[in-house]
């Protein structure tokens, strides 16, 4: 995330260690750290061959990668740049506003810092996703209270639905980075009345939609998970469903591991190569 004295990011320094359990890391260089599986990922805004090396030898690791790339190159070449819907304009936290612009002055703001997370919410299968979560809320004469995000990434659409209305969302990340980030970005936007953010894994079981039933499920996510979730007799106790992440040559699989005669498909939509569903779930 960016603290004080870094306002926008520029250049990235990453180091894969071998190793997960990292001491307390008080560097003001330090942008945040990953843990997948027993690897550890640093991320700075200099570089930090001394520092790594130093902390390599305390906690017997070895660095299995680094690199030195840009920003713009961690987001796959998509520049972070402000964008608008039909009633929210989206701009990253070292943008400043302008208040002449007339075409954008009464819409929602959301206030949002990246970082360094996949699916940073100026991705267009966010876009995608964020497009319709919009259209839903405001235009299907649905009455949506409650909203589950699997997988919620910088918090964009968690945060969105707050402004559109909900009354209640849960935001669930299984990267802690994701969720410290997501976290931040709720307080930024005033909305942590309504936004929970949690850290939850996915791969090891559902959180408890039994109990919690929601009005509208948001899994904008990888295509295995997709189906491992739809599989999962336990995910279907939700009205709607929102499914994105995908690219059109997925859809056989996923449109395979649906339950069979319970899911209607409500909307189809599509921005570049990615695909999204809303589905509506009805026990038979």
């Amino acid at each position: 995330m960016l603290k004080p004295p870094y306002t926008k990011y520029k250049r990235l320094y990453v180091y894969y260690l071998d190793h997960r359990n990292l001491p307390p890391i008080n560097d003001p260089d330090l942008i945040g750290i990953w843990i997948e599986d027993d690897t550890a990922i640093l991320f700075f805004h200099q570089a930090k061959e001394a520092f790594i090396q130093a902390l390599c030898q305390e906690i017997r690791a070895s660095v299995v990668y680094q690199a030195d790339l840009d920003y713009q190159d961690w987001e796959a070449g998509v520049k972070i740049t402000s964008f608008s819907t039909k009633t929210l304009r989206v701009r990253p936290v070292w943008e400043i506003s302008d208040a002449s612009d007339e075409q954008d002055k009464d819409k929602i703001e959301i206030v949002l810092d990246p970082s360094v997370i996949f699916g940073s919410g100026f991705h267009a299968t966010t876009w995608l996703c964020l497009e319709t979560l919009e259209l839903f809320l405001l235009e299907s004469g649905m009455q949506i209270n409650s909203v589950l995000d699997l997988g919620t990434g910088t918090g964009l659409l968690s945060i969105a639905a707050a402004k559109l209305g909900v009354n209640k969302v849960t935001a669930l990340d299984n990267n802690p980075l994701a969720v410290d980030v997501a976290q931040a970005n709720v307080e930024r936007n005033h909305c942590a009345d309504i936004v929970t953010v949690q850290q939850f894994d996915l791969m090891t079981g559902l959180p408890e939609m039994q109990e919690t039933s929601y009005d509208l499920v948001i899994t904008n996510l990888y295509k295995g998970l997709l189906i491992n979730l739809f599989n999962d007799q336990g995910f279907w106790h939700s009205g709607i469903y929102m499914v994105s992440g995908f690219l059109p040559g997925m859809e056989p699989d996923l449109l395979a591991a649906l339950p069979a005669n319970k899911v209607q498909m409500l909307h189809r939509g599509k921005s570049e190569q990615w695909r999204l569903w809303l589905l509506q779930y009805e026990e038979v």
